[in-house]
């Protein structure tokens, strides 16, 4: 059985993780964005057998959850990837930006073979390659340090960027993210599909 741990960064209260007024005047909050595509992932993942999920955030948004009760929650589960997903920021009204993955900078083979899978699904299903010079970058992360499986964290755009806001506020460009990442998780845990369910295909469900 394959055993996933899926976080959304953050709560809805954690100061100034929205999306810029003068591109949102809504100001879409980071965990609203990044609990979208998680609650996708597991939807999709409903139509495949052979896996088990845990969520390490909470899911209504409501209560702070510590980066250490989530990456603990993940190795007591004795998961085998933990997937955390974000949306970045630090462009500062300009354009650019795009996806970027996230391991750990002693990161082990496996965690940079997911890394780089993942960047290249999402780029193929939702085009938002962005200007960053390292994408497929690596840092001290909590996240990405304490879990005692491969891990990655997730980038899905700047909630800063003229380019990225208008494409990550949409839903088809959840979709396309969620069905990019059950793709990989798909083929890494070797799930099976329910019969008569569809599977994960980006390109085929949610590119025009």
């Amino acid at each position: 059985m394959f055993k996933i741990a899926l976080t959304a960064g953050h709560y809805i209260g954690t100061p100034g993780k929205r999306c810029m007024k003068k591109f949102d005047p809504n100001e879409t909050r980071e965990w609203t964005l990044n609990d979208r595509i998680a609650d996708k992932v597991e939807k999709l993942l409903k139509n495949y057998t052979g896996y088990e999920l845990i969520r390490t955030d909470d899911t209504t948004g409501k209560k702070e959850i510590s980066l250490t009760a989530r990456t603990n929650a993940a190795n007591n589960f004795k998961a085998d990837f933990y997937l955390s997903i974000h949306h970045n920021a630090g462009i500062n009204g300009g354009k650019g930006g795009g996806i970027v993955a996230y391991i750990h900078t002693n990161a082990s083979t496996a965690s940079a073979e997911w890394q780089k899978e993942l960047y290249n699904e999402l780029i193929e299903a939702t085009g938002l390659k962005g200007n960053r010079s390292t994408p497929l970058a690596k840092s001290n992360l909590h996240e990405c340090r304490e879990p005692n499986m491969p891990a990655v964290l997730l980038e899905l755009g700047f909630m800063d960027s003229a380019t990225d806001v208008p494409v990550i506020l949409t839903e088809k460009y959840a979709d396309q993210c969620a069905a990019a990442i059950v793709k990989v998780l798909v083929a890494h845990g070797k799930l099976v599909k329910k019969a008569g369910a569809p599977a994960a295909d980006p390109k085929k469900l949610y590119r025009v």
